[in-house]
């Protein structure tokens, strides 16, 4: 989802690229990093220095109430730019807010989160009223939209790339920290990277603490250390849930894995298609093909209970195993890039296959069996 792509190839930020985009009347600065700077994530961005006014615009919230920038002033505001039908970055980033809030503990009456929607083609209140239900989000802050016209309006003013390039949503995954003057004070960019979410809420988290009065201490701490990745290549064990756990990895023979989301329901028929994969396990069992694990990133979900409440409510339950990542570590390694995403690895470790259902659609039964044995072939030669 990173656009901006002559300023990215060509080396340069994120942040500094809307921020010349924007010729703010302070430039923007890069934060120190420090002698930590050699262990840090490199997938964690620390985010860019900012000192301009934010500029003002009024939208819909997902009640379908009008609000404006302005009106918030005397808080600090945290407002980030989502696709209300996105499948990858934007619940990481939504996922962080909160969990920003999580760490200020009572200093967060004093924040207020914002999202505007950075989709051309879902811009009616529904979407962002669907998005945040999905995300258990919908009193927990204010999903902005409007006409189109508005919307590229606030686009351009805070140079935000929102466009439908080959046939889906490309925008700039941007968030800014605007002070209880409002004035921006930083920029941050989502990666594409789950095991991040949690030192993106702590670094959102202590960019805010540091605008408001008496600076609060956080209510938790994080490391911002480089995080090891678990890949196919290495053995991991991961709770199932119900109970029970299942293995990864070398030694415990190919696999046909699945990384989803409960949220999914949003943009597809998510119990339909899992309940479908049964006829996969019962093929697959019959004619000695690589076995079927689904794995949650539970780290994403709305709460700890959304995966067993969206096994329990399934007509007829999965006869395959359903795995939990908390950490993100797995979909990680295993190079996820979107969500639901599907992949094929090899008993040692290499990859075979993988098919991002979220842009293709999911396959019918022949069509995934016609795909396994395709990838299988072509490892053997």
């Amino acid at each position: 989802m990173i656009v901006l792509g002559v300023a990215l190839a060509l080396g340069v930020g994120l942040g500094a690229a809307i921020a010349i985009a924007r010729s703010s009347s302070s430039p923007a600065r890069p934060v120190s990093m420090g002698p930590e700077a050699a262990n840090r994530n490199p997938r964690l961005d620390p985010g860019m220095r900012l000192d301009a006014a934010a500029p003002g615009f009024t939208l819909t919230d997902q009640f379908g109430k009008r609000l404006s920038l302005g009106s918030l002033r005397g808080k600090v505001v945290v407002l980030s730019f989502n696709d209300p039908e996105c499948t990858t970055i934007c619940p990481l980033t939504t996922t962080a807010l909160l969990r920003a809030k999580e760490l200020l503990g009572p200093a967060a009456s004093r924040v207020e989160l914002l999202g505007v929607g950075a989709n051309p083609e879902a811009t009616q209140v529904k979407w962002v009223r669907a998005y945040s239900r999905a995300h258990g989000m919908t009193h927990k802050w204010r999903f902005l939209t409007g006409s189109p016209a508005e919307l590229r309006r606030v686009w351009r003013a805070y140079g935000i790339d929102a466009a439908v390039r080959n046939g889906e949503i490309d925008h700039t995954p941007a968030t800014y920290v605007i002070d209880a003057r409002g004035r921006e004070s930083r920029l941050f960019e989502t990666a594409m990277a789950y095991s991040s979410v949690d030192q993106l809420g702590y670094e959102l988290a202590q960019s805010i603490a540091a605008l408001l009065p008496g600076h609060p201490r956080l209510h938790g701490g994080e490391s911002l250390a480089r995080i090891g990745l678990i890949g196919p290549k290495q053995r991991a064990t991961l709770p199932r849930s119900g109970g029970g756990s299942v293995r990864l990895g070398p030694g415990s023979g190919p696999h046909l894995v699945l990384f989803f989301d409960t949220w999914e329901t949003e943009v597809t028929d998510l119990r339909a298609q899992l309940q479908a994969l049964n006829g996969y396990r019962a093929t697959a069992e019959r004619k000695g093909l690589p076995p079927l694990v689904a794995i949650d990133e539970a780290g994403v979900e709305a709460s700890p209970q959304a995966l067993p409440r969206f096994l329990h409510d399934l007509s007829q339950p999965l006869s395959y195993p359903i795995a939990v990542d908390v950490s993100g570590r797995i979909a990680d390694g295993y190079r996820v890039q979107d969500s639901p995403w599907l992949e094929l690895v090899s008993g040692s470790g290499r990859f075979l296959f993988y098919e991002d259902l979220a842009a293709k659609g999911w396959p019918t039964l022949p069509q995934l069996l016609a795909k396994v044995h395709a990838a299988l072939a072509r490892a053997k030669r």
